[in-house]
Formats: structure tokens, C-alpha cells, sequence
């Protein structure tokens, strides 16, 4: 029991964190639960603590909406929270579309689809481009343009109001990940999981590596959704600096050598030479 939890620890984590803010989504909706009401672009905390998504925000901007400072708090907060914690700690900790991908991926590995499509067709950089024609959209059009098309409001609609469209945005985003792209919707489209990237540059939270420990059986980068962030395995002992990172601790799930680990940006690094000096 002590070797399932310590494999798949922050997965359970992760998994309650996600069921558990959609039920209390559903509660809100259902039986007038009040702990959490709303939708993931717009919330509110006990009926009083606003929170809200920083990407509708300038979208709205660029539609040319007047902002509420409500709003303009609650956008305050979640950029704030995920420069602590990492940006696309949201992409693996909240939206409920990671469960999707991540069973796909799974599959995909079963199947061995991996091994058949080695190369990826497509560049990462596109979450960038439509997060950027996101805005684009928005202002030529007057729209919060994402927001209407967007499979993780239709997802989480469907969950708390009742699936109807939701249905077919899980099946489509499952099926495009298990047999066209490998990690297709949120490694390469997302332009959440894009702008969410950029906050998560400057997070304090990072997954670290410690050179000395690592034997370079490389299931870390098996299991890693972007094992481009992970370019210092074997090499050198460094933390993880890209924001395209979720923080989902697969990684650190999967080593046995204790080679990776959650760290406070920069103390890490301080802490390895203070005892490297140490033990000379």
C-alpha cells in the first residue's frame, strides 16, 4: 500500500483536487452550496472572495469591455497564486480536462502508439499563437472569443449544469490525443495552458534535479507530458525554469534514485553547495 502511494501520490492529489473542485462547483449549483460558485473563469469564495481567469480578462479587454474591480481582484489573486505555485499548475491540478488527456495518454502508451509516431508533426509554440489569436479574435470581433469555443468551459458546463455539449468536447479532445498527437490538446493548442506559461516563468515552486543522485534510467521523461523542461536529467543539477511545466510530479512519482523533488526557487542550488563545500 506504502509503494501505490508513493508511486502515484501526487496523481491522488491531483485527482481529488480536480473531482473535488467540480463538486464543489455542482454543490453550488445543485443545493446552493456557497464555498464555491461559478465556473473556472469566473468564481466566488464563500460569496466573497472574488476569482478570475486572467485570460478572459484580456480578452475582455481587447472586446473592449469596461472591467468591475471585482474582476479586476479576482484577476489579481489567480496571477498572483500561480506565480507562487507555478502557472500550468493549473492545467494539472484544476481543469478537468488533464483527466481526458491523461487517459488518453495512457492508452497511448499501451498501445503502443508512442513508439509508432516518434516524431511530433506539430510545434508547442502553437498554444502561443492561439493565445495570441485568441485576443486577435476578441478584439476584431467584440467577443471574448475563446471563451465561447472553449472545450474546458464546455466540459466543465456539462459536468455541473448537465453534458450536452460537453460530451462531445471530451470525446473529441480524447480521440484527437489517443490517435492524431500525442499530449495534442494541452501540450500544443491550449491557449490557457500558453498564457499560463508565461505566469508559471516566474514561479517559486519548482520540480528540482540533483545530478549526483540521478542514474539516468530516464522514467522521468517517459512519464513527463513536457520532457522538453527536463533537458538537465543526467547532466546537471538544476530546477526546472521553463514555464511550459505543470507541476504535476509524474516525474518525481517515478524516480527511484531521489534524483528529483519540489524546492523553493533558488534554495535548491544554495542548499546542494552549501553541503558539496561541506563535505570537502
Amino acid at each position: 500500500m506504502s509503494t501505490l502511494w508513493n508511486n502515484y501520490r501526487y496523481l491522488f492529489l491531483r485527482r481529488f483536487t480536480q473531482i473535488g473542485l467540480m463538486l464543489l462547483y455542482f454543490g453550488a449549483n445543485a443545493w446552493g452550496w456557497t464555498i464555491l460558485q461559478g465556473n473556472l473563469s469566473s468564481s466566488l469564495v464563500f460569496g466573497i472572495v472574488p476569482l478570475s481567469d486572467p485570460y478572459a480578462m484580456l480578452q475582455m479587454l481587447a472586446a473592449g469591455a469596461v472591467l468591475a474591480t471585482d474582476l479586476l481582484i479576482g484577476v489579481a489573486i489567480i496571477t498572483v497564486v500561480y506565480m507562487l505555485i507555478g502557472g500550468r499548475a493549473f492545467c494539472s491540478w484544476v481543469c478537468p480536462i488533464n483527466m481526458i488527456t491523461d487517459a488518453a495518454a495512457y492508452i497511448r502508451e499501451k498501445a503502443g502508439f508512442n513508439k509508432i509516431q516518434k516524431r511530433q508533426p506539430s510545434s508547442r509554440n502553437m498554444r502561443y499563437w492561439t493565445f495570441g489569436m485568441g485576443i486577435l479574435i476578441s478584439a476584431l470581433m467584440g467577443i471574448t472569443a475563446f471563451e465561447f469555443i472553449s472545450p474546458i468551459s464546455m466540459v466543465h458546463r456539462g459536468i455541473v449544469f448537465g453534458l450536452g455539449f460537453g460530451w462531445a468536447a471530451m470525446l473529441i479532445i480524447f480521440l484527437f490525443d489517443l490517435f492524431v498527437l500525442k499530449n495534442g490538446w494541452c501540450g500544443h493548442i491550449c491557449p490557457l495552458g500558453g498564457f499560463y506559461s508565461l505566469i508559471g516563468r516566474f514561479s517559486l515552486i519548482r520540480v528540482h534535479h540533483n545530478v549526483d543522485n540521478c542514474t539516468a534510467c530516464m522514467k522521468c521523461k517517459t512519464v513527463c507530458p513536457e520532457k522538453q523542461v527536463l533537458h538537465m536529467i543526467d547532466k546537471e543539477s538544476l530546477p526546472v525554469t521553463m514555464g511550459e511545466c505543470t507541476n504535476c510530479a509524474r516525474c518525481i512519482e517515478v524516480c527511484d534514485d531521489d534524483a528529483l523533488g519540489f524546492s523553493i526557487r533558488g534554495m535548491a542550488s544554495k542548499n546542494l553547495e552549501k553541503n558539496n563545500k561541506t563535505g570537502e
